[in-house]
């Protein structure tokens, strides 16, 4: 009964958001329901530019399934890299972050299954068990799963109903024996976002975080 009230939500975090987000494991909701939650979405008001922007942040934190205060934080390191737009730095990272690029290379059915197999030392950097899912990925990294991991119930779901079609440019994905094995071959792009995003309004929304 939880598993399927979480199923619930994830679709209606997708609906009210009005965009499929990769990272909650979810796929369908706006082809199911093309509207927001309520009697078919008529119950919607129009939003007030602040909620707009809340919703475009929301976006970013559900897909990588992050806390508000570990948003903040990452907004708060990419903001001290110079020469470069912040929110682009952001999504960078988060994009190098190990819990998603062992989802983004359907190891795992959602971003938080691949924290759980990060986080069960089910995953390895360069042949060590790397078991931090903020873990930064850094290009000419090798990502390989243990034994344990390639049986669990997580990466056989990926395996049989992918969440992502392809991984980006940036990983390459090949067979080594009978699992799989990673390579982080060049540092991901902003544009490797894997939802609609509008950098702006996320850039409005953070915009005294220092």
């Amino acid at each position: 009964m939880a598993k399927a009230t979480m199923g619930r939500s994830r679709f209606k975090i997708q609906r009210r958001l009005g965009v499929e987000l990769p990272g909650l494991g979810k796929a369908g909701a706006l082809e199911r329901r093309p509207y927001g939650p309520g009697q078919h979405g008529a119950a919607r008001k129009k939003l007030s530019d602040l909620t707009v922007r809340l919703m475009e942040k929301q976006k970013v934190m559900f897909n990588y399934g992050l806390r508000e205060r570990q948003l903040v934080n990452a907004v708060k390191k990419a903001k001290r890299v110079k020469g470069q737009a912040w929110v682009d730095v952001l999504i960078v990272h988060l994009e190098s972050r190990l819990d998603n690029v062992v989802f983004r290379m359907n190891w795992a059915p959602s971003t938080i299954a691949a924290r759980q197999m990060v986080s069960h030392g089910h995953i390895l950097v360069n042949g060590k068990k790397v078991s931090v899912p903020a873990y930064e990925v850094q290009p000419g990294d090798t990502i390989e799963i243990t034994d344990k991991g390639a049986k669990s119930g997580n990466y056989l779901q990926a395996k049989t109903r992918p969440r992502i079609s392809a991984a980006p440019a940036c990983l390459l994905v090949e067979k080594s024996g009978e699992k799989e094995k990673g390579k982080l071959v060049a540092r991901p792009l902003p544009d490797d976002i894997p939802f609609a995003f509008e950098k702006r309004l996320v850039t409005e929304y953070y915009w005294k975080v220092k």
